[in-house]
């Protein structure tokens, strides 16, 4: 079993919590253990993630550009966009709808006294604008675009770049082939990176098992239990299901393929740095074609954000209900729509989720001290919401590489 690195990324994940936990409940008095063995751990767990990242942006440009350069013809890229786009809004919508009629059902927070709570200060105030996004999607320094690690416009770049390549044919049949090199290096990287992954989780863990606060959790445990149900009922039951429904893949088979994929996004909490591993688990154990993965992932990383979706649609009412601030009838489309466009602009990094949160809780109205409940409690839910990110853009992805076949089929005929 220890040969697979799941049950060893597994392993590293349990016995970082364990361990974490005892230095947090019985040598919390030592220092070395306290102190110098959490900075230690938190340190090595950084640089494990600097790792993967320092990937993502190059592996990014290089697959997208190989996956339009893959495809028969620009026809087949319009369509393949057109339909991952679709698909992805869809999902988020999905999910707003039902975190929103599981919100108007349960109350979370009705009846509880918030008040009281600490403050904290909110990093951002304003709502994303639509046409601004739009806009901004366009970079005006390509170097700026990616060394700030903006994924939209790194994808608007390889997009671009990559239907040139893909116009001209054989002319640059030798940049093509550069390019595909450069893929090959970078999947070896990845391969270098993940097989210490084990170490890296087991880091990241250890220092989230010594820190943690379980006190803060008493008064707000069913907002906890309620979102981290509904994120669980997404990634087990809902995408395997929807997976078996328009493809021949079993829900059973769904949920043994993407283990890898959820224990390694629980541990880094960060679709970006999940990216690597997804496309592995489209491609080499889902079957899905390099060029829908190679456009599709980065895309769903930066977008696709059904757990961020619930979460934030949660929160904001839990916050509402706590602090004796329902929303109203009045609110709700805005406050809707506005959910929407944050789990579109939340990102793929750890704490993406919850500085969307603290934006609308400033947009609303609401008292800033409801931000400290929200952040106290973040890492935990920021580690299942992500899988259930990177799941659902798995799901996606293998539904749309299925409506696809027939395509592929037919060019090649």
């Amino acid at each position: 079993m220890m040969k697979s690195l799941s049950a060893r990324i597994f392993t590293g994940l349990f016995l970082g919590v364990i361990l974490g936990s005892i230095v947090q409940f019985a040598l919390a008095d030592v220092a070395f253990f306290s102190g110098t063995l959490v900075n230690i751990t938190g340190g090595i767990g950084t640089m494990f993630v600097n790792m993967i990242m320092m990937l993502v942006v190059p592996l990014v440009f290089v697959s997208i550009i190989c996956g339009v350069c893959e495809l028969q013809d620009l026809k087949s890229f319009g369509r393949l966009g057109g339909k991952t786009f679709g698909f992805y809004i869809i999902n988020t919508v999905v999910a707003i709808l039902a975190a929103f009629i599981v919100a108007m059902l349960i109350e979370p927070g009705k009846g509880v006294d918030m008040s009281s709570s600490d403050s904290a200060a909110i990093t951002a105030t304003e709502l994303p604008n639509l046409v601004t996004l739009i806009v901004s999607i366009v970079p005006n320094n390509p170097f700026s675009a990616f060394t700030s690690g903006n994924m939209l416009q790194v994808i608007f770049m390889a997009l671009l770049l990559g239907g040139v390549m893909k116009s001209m044919g054989s002319a640059v049949e030798g940049a093509v082939k550069g390019f595909q090199t450069a893929n090959k290096i970078m999947m070896r990287l990845i391969s270098v990176v993940m097989s210490i992954a084990p170490i890296g989780v087991f880091a990241l863990m250890f220092k989230l098992g010594a820190t943690l606060e379980p006190e803060v959790f008493v008064s707000v445990v069913e907002y906890l239990v309620l979102i981290l149900s509904l994120l669980l009922l997404w990634i087990f039951v809902v995408y395997p299901y929807a997976v078996s429904f328009f493809t021949p893949i079993s829900a059973k088979t769904f949920r043994a393929k993407t283990q890898e994929q959820i224990l390694f996004s629980l541990s880094t909490a960060s679709s970006n740095a999940t990216i690597p591993v997804t496309m592995r688990t489209l491609t080499d154990k889902l079957g899905v074609s390099k060029a829908v993965a190679g456009f599709g992932v980065p895309l769903g990383a930066t977008m696709n954000m059904g757990g961020v979706s619930i979460y934030i649609t949660i929160a904001i009412f839990f916050v509402a209900n706590a602090y004796g601030m329902p929303i109203s009838n009045e609110q709700i489309p805005a406050l809707l729509f506005s959910v929407f466009l944050l789990s579109v602009g939340a990102g793929g990094v750890p704490g993406g989720g919850m500085v969307m949160i603290g934006v609308l809780i400033h947009q609303m109205g609401l008292p800033v001290e409801a931000f400290a409940i929200v952040a106290a409690l973040d890492r935990i839910i920021d580690m299942v919401l992500t899988s259930c990110n990177v799941v659902g853009d798995t799901a996606v992805l293998t539904i749309v590489d299925q409506t696809e076949a027939p395509h592929r089929v037919e060019e090649k005929v």
